[in-house]
């Protein structure tokens, strides 16, 4: 059951898409013709479509299948959905749709939260799955994926043939999405953030082009592909670095502890996590979440200690944890593809499993833990899901990446904005579903980042693209220098001008 609980504070370490402020509504200029019926887009779209592809219809069970998502309130309107088999196909459906003037969206696993995606109206979806090629250079540097693969698919791939790079932190959430907008992740304390590792990419447009997109080839949409992607065009296939793996075995120790430790636990955190110089065989995970083997009436701290290595030699790390004498300890060695497992974020894990009911998530970077403050966010949450046991699936995800090779790349040369965030925190409200909750939940979070805020010395907020709620100001998501801002404006409107590609992150 500890694991179980932990498995929220990692699930969400890469979600498959990002988010930011709502925006204004908009609308193209030209009124959108009346949308083409099922026979109509059979005969025209679909004799177009590789042998590969298929059409779903509301009605249809494969259609619900496809458009459930993780979050059941985050819900984007669809009349058709677009199962593309090849790279063509996506291009062809991204035509049709701005024949017809037709929202559209492109789907690889559906883990995002961001508000701005029920913004999508009579839309069409144009899901990946069928994209799922994974192949390694003969040389073993590189890798070659297709737009619509996974964590678990692609670590289980790398790890046969000793290789490992960059990837998320629960197996089911798409990599592609993921590391458009970053990518934290275990490795990262080695490889950086899955951006880090990506070399080039094939991109459909948003007038259904195609471009190869390098640091040689469009290097102005290579820098603004990593880190605001989504902004951009629809990624069908990448080339990203790949490395020997590091050790044969992961350790992993998850110890539970209850509210009168605190204080301490999250002293040691910060002496683990030294202002970001935390070594990169570590990463830790704390959560706020409710354990009923534990107590039926206060949440408990789970802190989960990674190692990449061996149980002794992750010692000195766990230890100072096991000395503040938690009430509960549990540890694994072994594979890094069985690490999932272990954190209870594996593919078959039930956090992996749709739709986990409807929630909401609210971020923060910080550099340190500013532990009086921590206390009260425990305390806040704690007397929410008292007062109101329809959140008692909410928990308050705290996540600490080594982070040597992140802030080893020189921040300029990516849209990716917070590399000097040390700590990424995530509030995630969730209620029973059917509950009619999304004020109180909206509310919830708000006060609790607020909260996180007051206790950061006026640093201004961090919003980690992944995360991101959609109430935002742009600089907490894309950076606080005004070039970036400039930057991602100007490549906006040459690459995007209708802003087609409007609901996730959407650079106004």
């Amino acid at each position: 059951m500890a694991t179980m609980l932990s498995i929220l504070s990692l699930v969400l370490g890469l979600l498959s898409f990002q988010a930011i402020a709502v925006p204004t509504p908009f609308h193209p200029r030209d009124v959108s013709p009346a949308l083409p019926n099922q026979r109509a887009l059979q005969n025209e779209i679909g004799r177009s479509l590789s042998k590969k592809a298929a059409l779903y219809f509301p009605g249809q069970p494969e259609y619900k299948n496809l458009t459930t998502r993780w979050a059941e309130n985050i819900s984007p309107g669809f009349f058709v959905t677009v199962e593309v088999g090849t790279e063509d196909d996506v291009a062809t459906t991204v035509k049709f749709a701005r024949k017809y003037n037709i929202d559209f969206l492109a789907i690889s696993r559906g883990h995002g939260t961001t508000k701005t995606l029920s913004t999508v109206k009579n839309g069409i979806q144009i899901n990946l799955r069928q994209l799922q090629e994974i192949t390694v250079a003969a040389d073993g540097k590189t890798a070659t994926l297709g737009g619509g693969v996974y964590n678990d698919n692609v670590v289980n791939a790398l790890h046969a043939k000793g290789k490992s790079s960059g990837s998320g932190a629960a197996g089911c959430v798409g990599l592609v999405g993921a590391g458009l907008g970053g990518g934290y992740g275990r490795y990262e304390g080695f490889y950086g953030l899955v951006l880090d590792n990506i070399i080039d990419m094939n991109v459909i447009m948003a007038d259904g082009s195609k471009k190869f997109v390098s640091a040689t080839s469009n290097p102005d949409l290579y820098w603004a592909m990593r880190g605001a992607g989504h902004n951009f065009g629809i990624v069908t296939k990448l080339t990203y670095r790949i490395h020997d793996e590091i050790s044969p075995t992961w350790y992993l120790n998850t110890m539970i502890f209850k509210q009168d430790k605190i204080q301490p636990v999250f002293k040691q955190l910060n002496k683990l996590i030294a202002n970001g110089t935390m070594p990169a065989r570590v990463i830790n995970y704390a959560l706020f979440a409710f354990n009923p083997n534990i107590s039926t009436t206060e949440p408990v701290i789970t802190i989960n200690i990674f190692y990449v290595g061996s149980a002794q030699d992750a010692k000195p790390y766990v230890q100072p944890f096991l000395d503040l004498k938690p009430v509960s300890t549990r540890s694994f060695t072994t594979s890094y593809p069985d690490i999932f497992y272990a954190a209870g974020t594996g593919l078959n894990d039930f956090v992996c499993q749709e739709p986990i009911g409807s929630a909401y998530l609210y971020p923060m970077g910080l550099q340190t833990y500013n532990v009086p403050v921590i206390a009260q966010l425990f305390q806040l949450y704690a007397d929410k899901v008292k007062s109101n046991p329809d959140f008692s699936g909410s928990n308050v995800m705290l996540e600490g990446y080594s982070l040597g090779a992140v802030k080893a790349v020189d921040p300029a040369s990516t849209a990716f904005a917070h590399r000097d965030d040390n700590i990424l925190v995530g509030f995630l409200p969730r209620w029973t579903p059917g509950a009619n909750l999304e004020r109180e939940a909206e509310e919830w979070g708000t006060k609790a980042r607020t909260l996180v805020q007051s206790g950061t010395n006026g640093r201004p907020l961090s919003a980690y693209v992944n995360y991101a709620h959609g109430d935002e100001p742009l600089e907490a998501v894309y950076g606080y220098e005004p070039w970036r801002l400039a930057r991602l404006r100007k490549l906006k409107k040459r690459y995007d001008p209708d802003f087609k590609f409007r609901f996730y992150n959407p650079i106004r």
